[in-house]
């Protein structure tokens, strides 16, 4: 396994970002506050939910063309960015072993343990190819990452939709930047679809959202010393039409503060109704995810979705 991100780093990073946003107006926190172990398991369950369509279409995209996707782009090595358990790209993996030409997966993620868990399955499962897991920062490390003669990256289940527009155009370049004459990137991206169906996505019917959301004040109060009235605050999912993206907010029910001794005792007020915003996801059209990449000199070479056209994956080129 090579690491280019240390333990230390990555929560010196976290802190940093946190503390930041806890300070900004209207304060923000990063997502990565979501996935203690309770989180992940709330994660999976939200994944199964009749509301949360995002994982089905995708998988069910990878089930029909993974062939298709794999034959086009023709590479020996899948480098995945925040792979996670990389448990839809297995689909692609049987491909890409059907098809005979790839050699290596790299799975990149910033959690040295989990990494090394999910890699040595891989490594199980698919005793033909290479298994390199990277522990690393995506978004500092892309250079740094695997070349070969022919790669695909990946970046699957519409990730690049909680970056806001300029971290997503500055990913985008990073990622056109270390694309070589064989390389090719495969992106998902979830569509703008009913306002009220892309709501219900995030405000499920039983609750497991709401429990997921307020989690984050839990992990937060456990790593960071600090004293959030996690019962203080209600979930609400919110559509920003005019960036096209849900938001995931904490709405304090009545007046409300915190101390967090991890950054020298920094202290937060929230009055009734003010929110805390914990996360949001961009939706996209098919014309601007084409428009997005070729801003930054990538052409689309293919492009599939689902039956509903809930979602979509592009593979793209250097132009």
């Amino acid at each position: 396994m090579q690491v280019l991100l240390r333990e230390q780093q990555w929560a010196a990073h976290l802190r940093a970002k946190t503390r930041e946003g806890l300070e900004s107006t209207p304060p923000w926190i990063p997502p990565v506050w979501f996935y203690d172990e309770v989180g992940s398991q709330l994660f999976d369950e939200i994944t199964r939910l009749p509301e949360y369509y995002p994982t089905d279409a995708e998988r069910s995209i990878l089930r029909q063309y993974a062939d298709e996707i794999v034959a086009l782009a023709d590479v020996d090595t899948f480098v995945e960015l925040g792979a996670g358990s990389s448990e839809k790209t297995r689909l692609l993996l049987d491909a890409g072993v059907r098809h005979g030409r790839l050699e290596r997966v790299v799975p990149v993620d910033c959690s040295e343990s989990f990494l090394a868990s999910c890699s040595a399955d891989l490594a199980n499962a698919f005793p033909s190819l290479a298994v390199q897991g990277v522990v690393a920062d995506f978004t500092s490390h892309l250079g740094q990452l695997v070349h070969s003669d022919r790669r695909m990256v990946m970046f699957m289940g519409s990730t690049i939709g909680n970056f806001d527009p300029e971290d997503r155009a500055a990913f985008l370049r990073d990622i056109a930047a270390d694309q070589g004459p064989g390389d090719c990137f495969l992106l998902g991206t979830d569509l703008v679809k009913g306002t009220d169906r892309l709501l219900a996505a995030y405000d499920d019917a039983q609750g497991v959202t709401a429990r997921f959301n307020r989690n984050a004040l839990t992990v937060m109060n456990r790593q960071l010393d600090a004293d959030f009235d996690v019962t203080a605050f209600r979930h609400r999912a919110w559509w920003d039409a005019e960036r096209a993206r849900v938001q995931m907010h904490l709405v304090a029910t009545r007046d409300t503060g915190a101390t967090i001794r991890a950054f020298d005792d920094l202290r937060v007020e929230f009055a009734a109704d003010e929110y805390l915003l914990t996360e949001y996801s961009t939706k996209f059209t098919a014309a601007q995810v084409e428009a997005e990449l070729a801003e930054v000199g990538l052409a689309v070479a293919g492009s599939w979705t689902d039956p509903n056209g809930d979602f979509l994956l592009t593979l793209a080129r250097g132009a």
